[in-house]
């Protein structure tokens, strides 16, 4: 059962205004031969590059103190004795909260400082099984908030800096003078999910930070940071792009195109031809889209079948904006397919190996790469940047 799930883990941030950095840090990471996903988000002292300093620091001992399953009391101290002393307050402190999620096992969660993490059950919120203070001998005034947690199928986890429960804090004539408090954030979160019972953690942490900036006035007087982890089954994304070699093959390589339209994008007009000439079905073109479509072809549609662009101009677009990570002023056709990819979590792509001559031509860009390695290089952002699982099958 567990081989069949998938933990998403996202989250969203917004910056204290006036402030170059966010003084708060996250960090994640998948161990797939534990069926653990491991969390971390602190909030540093302060503001600004100091916090994050403080942040960062945080984060990655306690990242690197659960993947090794050091003991919780023994990590705390560490980091605490590791922190450098804020040089006006005379303190070293970053607030944290540290989720070991395991699969058909206990889930655990370490807190400090930051606002008590939420799990939810669809839109009921889902008491923990256990919960006890630790208190250190060396930072007596240090508690620490120890959760024990079972998640299963559908649940989600909501853990927040206090920029999100102290949103609107201080505000005159303003319902959230006192801060949107937790008890907010945990309505707003079940309003969310009644609305959209399959709301992605990607999303969902994005309308938690959004709404906290907004209380806020758009003017966020803290760092705001929101993660989300959701465990569900995964969401599948086929890709097919490339002739078979042989082409005796393309039945069978059309057959890999099963998944809906919602969930098949098809990469190339020969591509295309193929399942069209196997489906019996017309591509279908929306001519308005071409005047916003920028520099690529528009997408167009195979009815009942998926979405269909260019095919290696548009995986290389795709290719160098998600190694820089910017999507922003991606083409119409590579801007659909990439917020495919964000709103799965398995994607797969069949690859023909049949070499376009087109490609050959020396007249063609020097930076343009030949499908298998720029397929290869999409994976490797996917999997490693966006935290995506992927599987190559090559015709």
């Amino acid at each position: 059962m567990n081989d069949d799930l998938f933990v998403e883990m996202e989250y969203r941030q917004y910056t204290k205004h006036g402030q170059a950095a966010c003084g708060d840090d996250v960090q994640l990471q998948t161990l797939e031969n534990e069926n653990r996903s491991l969390a971390v988000l602190s909030d540093g002292l302060g503001s600004g590059i100091k916090a994050l300093v403080l942040a960062n620091m945080t984060t990655t001992m306690a990242l690197n103190f659960l993947r090794t399953n050091l003991d919780l009391l023994q990590s705390v101290e560490i980091i605490m004795d590791s922190l450098p002393v804020c040089e006006v307050r005379k303190i070293s402190y970053a607030a944290f909260s540290m989720v070991d999620l395991r699969l058909g096992g206990t889930t655990r969660i370490a807190e400090m400082g930051n606002p008590r993490y939420i799990h939810l059950r669809g839109d009921w919120e889902v008491p923990d099984l256990q919960c006890k203070t630790m208190i250190s001998q060396h930072w007596p005034d240090r508690e620490v908030e120890c959760h024990e947690l079972k998640m299963e199928p559908g649940d989600r986890l909501i853990v927040c800096s206090d920029g999100i429960t102290q949103a609107g804090l201080g505000t005159e004539k303003n319902e959230y003078r006192f801060g949107w408090k937790r008890s907010g954030e945990l309505a707003f979160a079940q309003d969310q999910i009644r609305n959209d019972p399959d709301i992605s953690a990607r999303d969902l942490a994005g309308a938690i930070a959004g709404r906290a900036l907004e209380i806020s006035g758009y003017h966020c007087s803290d760092d705001i940071t929101c993660l989300v982890v959701y465990v569900r089954h995964p969401r599948i994304l086929r890709i097919l792009t490339g002739p078979p070699f042989y082409k005796d093959h393309d039945a069978e390589f059309a057959r890999q195109a099963s998944l809906g339209e919602d969930h098949t994008v098809i990469c190339g007009g020969t591509t295309a031809n193929i399942l069209s000439r196997e489906f019996k079905r017309q591509v279908e073109f929306d001519l308005k889209l071409c005047r916003t479509a920028g520099d690529l072809p528009p997408p167009a549609v195979l009815p009942g079948i998926g979405l269909v662009t260019e095919g290696i101009l548009t995986l290389t677009r795709i290719c160098d904006n998600l190694d820089r990570g910017s999507f922003d002023e991606l083409p119409l056709a590579a801007r659909v397919i990439v917020e495919k990819m964000m709103n799965h979590d398995r994607i797969e792509f069949i690859v023909g190996t049949r070499v376009n001559e087109a490609h050959q031509d020396p007249m063609l860009a020097r930076e343009l790469e030949l499908r298998s390695g720029t397929v290869r290089r999409i994976a490797a952002a996917l999997e490693n940047r966006f935290r995506k699982k992927i599987r190559i099958n090559y015709y």
